[in-house]
């Protein structure tokens, strides 16, 4: 078993016992040691808020508009769409944005180089990695991380660049790329650089799992620290009764934010060796589909490709970003052809982990999804008209 088998069994494991599908008896010790260490994680958490707050620990300020987009709970809140759209958004409006990421499982420095680096007579300012420079796409997803290189690949004019110190890729896109917008992807807990505007998302089918932090729970920190957002994001709306409730219990943690709510509209298929190459959903009408993702919530993706009236007959998940070897994925190919499959339709974030193969005895595409608005649009063009007169 590899280390990336073994670790995704880890993962696996653990999400089972947090968000309840694993009740028995063997596993009462570890979700009791889970909670007790969640306990002191949100002391943690709220801990450094508090050195901020009081500036024991100071936020940067690199004189420039800076926006974070983020959430509250790990993964499924749909937010690369969302960075997307505000980027796209800005810079038709003339802004010169830059997307900082931390490049989420991105291949890392050499060890290597890293030594050389740390032990160096020469002090070495290792620049960020830039996935894009607003016209080219330089970085592979391996190097880049999955949502950097998405986020490169579809927008125009955009800057992205990875790196863990965001204040340090906030200074290069400004100095180098001459950037006067600068959007966080992922940058609610990221207290460095304190944004100008603070934009959270919560996932309008589960908002907070079980309401616990971290391990025991699915929270990065406590509900209440919604209280900092300026905006707060519905994602997977349907407009449904229950998201009243919901709407009340976040105003008991922050009246002022205005609220938003948004879904994601499936586009068109998009093939995933051509993109050149893209048909209508309507395809999807009546066909036999084989469903391929290593998403956080792939119930989700599937539920889209029925609703589009795909008949799926065949379906596999991976842990959330799961990088395929070429292997797994000719081997999926072998078991959709034997479930009589017509077609395999991915994600995009799955897209761009997906080794290029020369077989073409079945298509396999991408469903392109693109955020849209449901209620509060004034309020959205009103977020972007204050982004853009700041």
């Amino acid at each position: 078993m590899t280390k990336q088998e073994i670790f995704e069994n880890l993962e696996r494991y653990f999400l089972s016992l947090i968000l309840g599908k694993r009740k028995r008896r063997q596993d009462f010790a570890m979700l009791s040691l889970l909670f007790i260490a969640s306990r002191f994680y949100r002391m943690a958490v709220q801990f450094r808020i508090w050195m901020f707050d009081k500036r024991i620990i100071r936020h940067r300020a690199i004189g420039c508009l800076v926006v974070s987009i983020g959430n509250v709970s790990c993964g499924g809140t749909g937010k690369t769409p969302v960075v997307e759209v505000f980027a796209k958004s800005l810079s038709q409006k003339g802004r010169k944005v830059a997307v900082l990421s931390r490049g989420y499982r991105s291949k890392q420095r050499s060890l290597w180089t890293k030594l050389i680096q740390k032990f160096s007579s020469k002090t070495m300012e290792v620049p960020p990695k830039i996935v894009s420079d607003g016209e080219n796409l330089l970085l592979d997803s391996d190097y880049a991380g999955d949502e950097p290189y998405m986020l490169a690949s579809n927008l125009h004019n955009v800057i992205v660049l990875v790196d863990k110190d965001r204040v340090k890729a906030g200074l290069y896109a400004i100095n180098e790329f001459a950037a006067d917008t600068l959007i966080l992807d992922d940058g609610f807990q990221y207290l460095r650089l304190k944004p100008h505007i603070n934009i959270v998302l919560v996932d309008s089918t589960t908002p907070f799992g079980n309401h616990n932090v971290l391990p025991r729970g699915i929270l990065r920190e406590p509900i209440k620290n919604l209280r900092r957002a300026d905006y707060i994001f519905l994602t997977k709306s349907n407009g449904g009764n229950h998201l009243r409730h919901l709407k009340t219990f976040l105003r008991r943690h922050n009246r002022r934010a205005e609220i938003i709510e948004c879904c994601h509209k499936p586009q068109y298929l998009e093939n995933v060796f051509n993109k050149n190459e893209r048909r209508p959903l309507s395809e999807l009408q009546g066909i036999r589909v084989a469903a391929l993702s290593a998403i956080a919530c792939p119930e989700s993706f599937e539920q889209f490709l029925e609703q589009l009236g795909a008949t799926l007959v065949f379906k596999q998940s991976y842990a959330d970003h799961h990088r395929f070897s070429q292997q797994e994925i000719i081997d999926f190919i072998n078991q959709a052809k034997t479930a009589k499959a017509e077609m395999i339709v991915t994600t995009e974030k799955d897209a761009v982990r997906i080794p290029r193969l020369d077989r073409q005895d079945i298509p396999v595409n991408f469903l392109r999804v693109e955020i849209d608005i449901l209620s509060g649009q004034e309020n959205f063009d009103q977020c972007i008209s204050r982004i853009c007169f700041i």
